[in-house]
């Protein structure tokens, strides 16, 4: 529905810093240029109906009032929670943002209006539309959801496929997709897994086996996240049980007194536990 601002309450104020930003000029020029793809997300205010609280579109909503809008088109959401919302945003990934752009062009769009509608240049436009180039599928795959920069692909292309595949892994299971970890990552590649115009610099104060027993390690840690991953579902599951099930012995005075009688020191941490359920609850 459309709202006019002066009834929409944002949760934050944009400040001068904020509006200095790549990400607000992006935001200014793609509305200049195309309009607002994405409406910005308001709830209600129960206490004052007509009105309504900004969820999600500060910036957008900085940015129409600077071009002089007064009112938007807003999505309604039935959910009044700012951080509860936030979570199930999606933001675009690098690797969707490369097909969006191979698909725009595709359609006939010009280089210059869609740099222009994402604030970058014509040289930067066009190493996004060849970012997978040079990329296996299989690495291609377990990043296409994920925030990895530009120069981090850049980096993965002077690896061979399979070394790719085993960075891209790495990168998923530590949840680290820098551009300093991906070049961490180049500098422990072995010299038969690297293309061969693309040696790496030689990092000052690390050896060879250094870089190896790094590379072992990083591929262990790897191993035991994946073990966590799997176990932690029932390992949270179990606990929730055992927490509920102590707070319910403990709201019986018999036990309690039995355990400052004969185990007063497992009374703090029951007694901690059930402030916590409490809490939870």
């Amino acid at each position: 529905m459309t709202v006019p601002f002066c009834h929409i309450a944002p949760l934050y104020l944009v400040n001068s810093q904020k509006k200095a930003s790549i990400k607000f000029r992006q935001i200014a020029t793609s509305i200049q240029d195309t309009g607002l793809v994405e409406p910005m997300v308001v709830a209600r205010d129960p206490q004052n109906p007509g009105h309504y609280t900004l969820l999600d579109g500060h910036l957008r909503l900085e940015v129409l009032k600077d071009q002089g809008k007064t009112d938007s088109r807003c999505l309604v959401s039935t959910d009044d929670e700012a951080f509860t919302y936030n979570k199930r945003i999606n933001r675009l990934a690098t690797i969707q943002e490369h097909k969006m752009i191979l698909r725009a062009l595709s359609l006939g769009v010009p280089e210059a209006r869609l740099a222009s509608a994402l604030n970058i240049n014509i040289r930067t436009l066009k190493q996004k539309r060849k970012l997978l180039d040079g990329i296996c599928t299989e690495a291609a795959e377990l990043l296409k959801d994920k925030q990895v920069a530009l120069t981090g692909f850049q980096i993965l292309k002077k690896m061979k496929p399979i070394r790719q595949i085993e960075a891209a892994q790495l990168m998923v299971a530590m949840n680290k997709f820098t551009i300093n970890y991906a070049r961490s990552l180049l500098a422990a590649t072995p010299e038969n897994l690297l293309l061969s115009a693309a040696m790496p610099k030689k990092i000052r104060g690390i050896s060879r086996e250094q870089l190896d027993l790094m590379e072992r390690e990083s591929a262990n840690l790897e191993r035991e996240v994946r073990l966590v991953e799997d176990s932690y579902g029932t390992d949270h599951l179990d606990l929730v049980l055992a927490r509920g099930y102590i707070s319910k012995l403990m709201s019986s005075e018999r036990i309690t007194r039995y355990l400052s009688l004969h185990h007063e020191e497992f009374l703090p941490a029951f007694e901690k536990i059930t402030e916590k359920e409490a809490f939870a609850s």
